[in-house]
């Protein structure tokens, strides 16, 4: 087979593809996850059988209060709405859609996805439409994506707003329309079956066998797709009707995972066993249950002890009628006891403390079974965790270069210099958070300065990384969003020993950087101190401006344009340029900063480096966000790079944009942005 020859599928594309789709669903409800617990918290206190409510366990000492909050009828008989009810009949659900539209087009792709999900939600009449608003907010986004497309390009300057918002508020229309009438009947009957299966489940006390799918399907990185895109929806609207739901337990439960731990901190050998007593505190109290996902991989078997915690945990909660109001999200200990219903804190902890003891105990017995074959295998220096890295490789069907995962070789690392460092998970929390600040304090201990280390979400990978550090089973999903980095996978949140080769490899890099970096470096130097060399001219007073009034983003443009033209900076052809810029990407930068400039293809109306700075106090609407402060600029050849890094650093600061703000002349604003000046 040669080179050119189609690959053939990877084993792992269907996973791939899964992880992806539930992804996608949990990226809908983990950025809202803090409403959820919002609303946990009202539900807890102010329902009628809640904390505070008329026949909760403390009795309120203003109940009219509580009633106004939770909800329900007063003793004079009025009726009232109160805060829980709407909450999760719109409020949630429209978040969920809203998010879920601006993954797919953005921020008015969320607005259109809003509006169609409130056509299902009340189409439904009543019923909980979490599903509903999973599905018609990213459609609907999707749809005006597809129907842009149409005319994208072909707009006449000056009219891209006018179609933008026609556009936007015809898709909401039509959809919210058909989520109401067609989508909402699907959603209503599908809602009412999920909802009746796990009724069943329930009631005939099958639900614990659940845990024979949900356990294997966490440790393959599904387990976020799985408790936000299956549980959270249907407990969220048995805990409306009931109080308290334990769905929220069925995946989130810290038991199962907590007694692995403890049973390979006491039972196991090698590097699992030293690493696990502090996975365990990451695991149990810290609720990143993906930190024990690796000690499963080395040593499938211990599936059997998971599904059996996680079994006997769902059954404890099903004999004691408890659970939780809320998700718990992460799974903490401390989550669950904050969720707990009034009620089940007997229920609820029981099964915590007999899942763990279950898991502890039948995955002791397999440890102990194959102590003496792990000891063997350890003194042969093999170590279980070397071996769950060998059959990961194998069923990727390639191996590994240098650092176990890491894609290029010594090619790619001494032609492409590392300075960003993306520690990327499921999620973009816990553990990609906890990686990260590994990496950060042993580059800080070795030295390394000048590489920036940050955590992410996969699907927020957008291209910028030149090294990537994932767990094994994600290491696929990093390489589709970012094709160009290297890539390490680890096996070891806590202590893998491939943080110390990135380490050893970044000092290699920076104390040989001086014959085979040296020319690069001298080049970065001058680039940067060109901006200083022509300190007088970068930006000077005729060039700094304040209008107590608003302008359209055009009228922006054009000033910018003409006073970098009187300033000698540029051609007449420069406008042309930094409208054709903003027709394929906004230059709003954020912190009320649009930034306008040409595009590469503008370079030869560029005569020289300057900027421009008007405050517009009246602001402006920049393709529907308000840009207070409008930086010009033009960089003859690589200065802009420069230029725009000194002008964000100045911008960063909330403190400083205040004062530039507050700045009453000219000469006072042109005093505070001297620093765009310097080299």
């Amino acid at each position: 087979m040669t080179d050119t020859a189609a690959p053939a599928k990877s084993p792992g594309a269907v996973r791939v593809g899964v992880q992806k789709f539930g992804t996608f669903l949990s990226g809908m409800i983990m950025p809202n996850i803090a409403a959820f617990i919002a609303w946990g918290l009202l539900t807890a206190l102010f329902i009628d059988t809640g904390w505070l409510g008329n026949t909760g366990p403390v009795e309120a000492w203003r109940w009219a209060d509580s009633a106004m909050l939770g909800g329900g009828t007063t003793p004079d008989g009025t009726e009232w709405i109160g805060l829980v009810s709407p909450i999760i009949t719109y409020l949630l659900p429209l978040l969920i859609a809203f998010t879920g539209g601006q993954m797919v087009f953005g921020h008015r792709g969320g607005v259109v996805g809003a509006v169609a999900a409130f056509g299902v939600i009340i189409g439904a009449a009543g019923t909980i439409m979490f599903l509903g608003a999973m599905i018609a907010g990213p459609l609907a986004a999707w749809i005006l994506k597809q129907v842009e497309r149409l005319w994208e390009g072909k707009i006449k300057t000056g009219f891209e707003m006018l179609v933008n918002n026609f556009s936007a508020g015809f898709v909401a229309f039509f959809t919210a329309l058909a989520a109401f009438f067609w989508l909402a009947p699907v959603m209503r009957w599908l809602t009412d079956l999920l909802g009746a299966v796990v009724g069943w489940l329930v009631e005939t006390g099958l639900i614990p066998l659940a845990s024979i799918i949900v356990e294997p399907a966490k440790v393959l990185f599904l387990n976020n797709a799985i408790n936000h895109g299956v549980f959270t929806p249907i407990g969220s609207e048995q805990s409306t009707e009931t109080g308290r739901s334990l769905l929220f337990l069925v995946e989130a439960n810290p038991g199962p995972g907590a007694g692995l731990l403890l049973a390979i901190a006491l039972f196991g050998v090698g590097a699992a066993r030293a690493t696990a007593p502090g996975a365990w505190i990451i695991q149990f109290l810290g609720g990143i249950h993906e930190v024990y996902f690796p000690y499963v991989l080395a040593k499938p078997i211990l599936l059997v002890g998971l599904i059996a915690g996680g079994a006997t945990g769902v059954l404890t909660n099903v004999i004691f009628q408890s659970g939780l109001v809320a998700p718990a999200s992460p799974g903490s200990i401390f989550a669950v006891l904050i969720q707990t219903a009034p009620g089940s804190h007997i229920g609820v902890i029981l099964s915590v403390i007999l899942s763990a003891g279950v898991t502890f105990l039948v995955s002791m017995l397999f440890l102990l079974a194959s102590r003496k074959r792990d000891l063997a295998a350890e003194a042969a220096g093999g170590d279980g965790f070397a071996a769950a890295v060998a059959q990961t490789e194998a069923n990727k069907g390639r191996s590994s270069s240098v650092l176990g995962g890491l894609v290029g070789g010594a090619t790619a690392t001494a032609t492409k210099p590392i300075q960003k460092v993306v520690f990327a998970c499921d999620a973009g929390m816990g553990s990609s958070a906890m990686g990260a600040s590994v990496l950060r304090n042993k580059f800080k201990a070795a030295g390394i300065e000048g590489v920036t280390v940050s955590n992410k979400a996969i699907a927020a990978l957008d291209g910028t990384a030149d090294l990537v550090v994932t767990q094994q089973q994600l290491t696929d999903r990093a390489k589709q969003r970012e094709q160009a980095a290297l890539h390490v996978s680890v096996d070891n949140f806590m202590n893998s020993p491939r943080y110390d080769e990135i380490t050893q490899l970044l000092v290699q890099q920076q104390q040989g950087g001086g014959a085979a970096g040296e020319p690069e470096a001298t080049g970065a130097a001058e680039a940067q101190a060109a901006p200083a060399a022509g300190a007088g001219g970068v930006l000077s007073l005729e060039r700094v401006r304040i209008h107590s009034g608003s302008a359209t983003r055009e009228e922006a443009l054009r000033e910018a344009a003409d006073m970098l033209e009187a300033a000698g900076a540029v051609t007449p052809a420069y406008f042309d340029a930094m409208l054709a810029r903003e027709r394929t990407v906004s230059t709003f930068m954020g912190n009320e900063l649009a930034i306008p400039h040409g595009t590469n293809d503008a370079k030869s109306a560029v005569l020289g480096s300057a900027l421009t700075v008007v405050r517009y106090d009246g602001g402006v609407d920049w393709d529907g966000d308000t840009a207070t402060f409008v930086v010009g600029i033009a960089g003859k050849g690589d200065e802009h790079l420069a230029l725009l890094s000194n002008v964000a650093t100045l911008f960063s600061d909330e403190e400083q944009i205040a004062r530039l703000k507050a700045a009453s002349t000219p000469q006072e604003l042109y005093a505070l942005l001297q620093t765009v000046n310097e080299g």
